[in-house]
């Protein structure tokens, strides 16, 4: 068991060292970790942070300010993070989620309202909400043991030889949390260092000279 824990550990250890601590998730409260988690769906990170900004500006980064907006007015504020439109209603849907929750205004007291397997569940029925992004909130906002997967993770590790590649998203999630150990700081570093990774270097055409795991990675020989 302690080998293949290892197996999984050891390119943490090393990405770790190369790249020293990500301070993921950004973000000033937990709500503002929520809404970065729906508005980074298809876009790239500086495009969200421009529409946070938006909402920042005119005081409505809160559950209750969103909602009060129209969708077109939400809308045309989160204009830079790309499908507005779309993302106007899935973040209404969200804040509504957490209004009847009764954690309008302190929404990290979700954490609180269930165990986590039953919060996963109620995430995962919010208009908008998939897996990456419900494991993103609870991780990310709400500090809670769940390990994200995204599609880095997927092509990272399938190269690495320690994933077939054809996995579904709950198996590739069991693989690394039956092998690690349960940690919050574990799970959030490892994730940003795996998107880190597969910005940087273990891209579609990867920059194999350049990566820290390329003693361990079959794939160039492939």
């Amino acid at each position: 068991m302690k080998a293949r824990t290892d197996r999984w550990l050891a390119p943490y250890r090393r990405l770790l060292a190369a790249y020293g601590p990500q301070h993921w998730w950004p973000g000033e409260t937990a709500f503002e970790v929520m809404v970065g988690a729906v508005l980074t769906q298809n876009t790239a990170w500086v495009n969200v942070e421009r529409a946070i900004d938006n909402l920042k500006r005119d005081a409505l980064l809160t559950c209750r300010g969103i909602l009060a907006l129209s969708d077109a007015d939400l809308a045309e504020r989160i204009r830079p993070a790309g499908y507005f439109n779309v993302k106007a209603r899935r973040l209404k849907a969200l804040c509504a989620f957490l209004a009847e929750q009764g954690v309008a205004d302190h929404p990290v007291a979700l954490r609180d309202s269930a165990p986590l397997a039953e919060l996963r569940q109620r995430l995962l029925a919010v208009h908008g909400v998939g897996e990456e992004t419900a494991d993103s909130i609870l991780l990310y906002a709400l500090d809670l043991p769940v390990f994200v997967v995204d599609a880095y993770t997927r092509r990272i590790f399938t190269r690495l030889g320690l994933l077939r590649g054809e996995e579904r998203y709950a198996a590739i999630q069991r693989a690394f949390m039956d092998r690690l150990p349960a940690e919050v700081r574990l799970y959030n570093e490892y994730h940003a260092l795996i998107v880190h990774l597969g910005k940087s270097v273990c891209r579609p055409r990867p920059r194999c000279g350049a990566c820290p795991l390329l003693h361990r990675c079959p794939h160039p020989r492939t």
